[in-house]
């Protein structure tokens, strides 16, 4: 993971603290903000494919890839609001995911 992940969008994170608050409308936007942007990966994965007739292909892999940036840099932000550890919770959850897929230690 990249090292500049956290430190930058903990000053993202700042920002909209001191520039919207933290009252619950303003963390509600947050985490509807990672739905925005998985929706906007979702339309740009459609484009690279073809799917609509009407528009043909309108993507590519990069977009869908700029995309999928887009939607961590919103979760990472949005996690800072849950969490006063968010790297550590996002390590957790890592190797939680790792371990239910390999539920045996791997050599």
């Amino acid at each position: 993971m990249s090292a500049a992940l956290w430190p930058v969008t903990r000053r993202i994170a700042q920002t909209l603290d001191t520039t919207n608050g933290t009252d619950p409308h303003e963390i509600a936007m947050r985490l509807l903000k990672v739905t925005e942007e998985a929706g906007e990966a979702a339309a740009a994965y459609i484009g690279m494919t073809g799917q609509n007739p009407r528009k043909g292909t309108t993507h590519t892999r990069r977009d869908v890839a700029d995309e999928l940036c887009d939607v961590i840099i919103a979760a990472a932000v949005a996690l800072h609001a849950m969490t006063p550890a968010p790297p550590a919770v996002l390590e957790a959850k890592l190797h939680a995911a790792a371990r239910r897929l390999h539920p045996r230690p791997l050599p």
